[in-house]
């Protein structure tokens, strides 16, 4: 079993899609359209591989909850990618930043805010073990 896809209500689909593009230079996007939410319209885009994708609707309202706060919702979601550093490049070259990083011996993660104020932490681990990139 593995997570095929989030899918994203946002406020502007090309300034999202700069962000996703960013960081998976290796997707496309796999399908678009437009249509109805209930009662308002939207563009929506599926931005992917073959295996997995972010939706983006662009009929996005109001603000997320406060990262730093205690509210119901999403804190964050995350990727495995194979070289950070160059991740970071990418993000940086297109006018993005890391918001907070950290290292561990068998990991490191850097966390990027994406333009609706979602968090998305990307992750490369060091070592194939699970109890060494699982461990505290």
């Amino acid at each position: 079993m593995f997570l095929e896809h989030v899918n994203l209500v946002v406020t502007d689909l090309n300034k999202s899609l700069t962000f996703y593009q960013a960081a998976f230079p290796h997707w496309q996007i796999r399908s678009k359209g437009s249509g109805e939410w209930y009662g308002k319209p939207r563009q929506w885009l599926h931005f992917g591989d073959d295996f997995n994708y972010i939706a983006l609707s662009d009929h996005g309202e109001g603000e997320i909850r406060k990262l730093s706060g205690h509210q119901t919702g999403l804190a964050h979601f995350a990727y495995v990618v194979s070289n950070l550093d160059a991740l970071i490049m990418r993000m940086c070259d297109a006018g993005f930043f890391v918001d907070k990083s950290s290292e561990h011996p068998f990991r490191k993660n850097a966390y990027f805010i994406d333009p609706d104020g979602f968090e998305v932490e990307f992750v490369e681990y060091l070592s194939d073990l699970p109890s060494e990139r699982n461990s505290d």
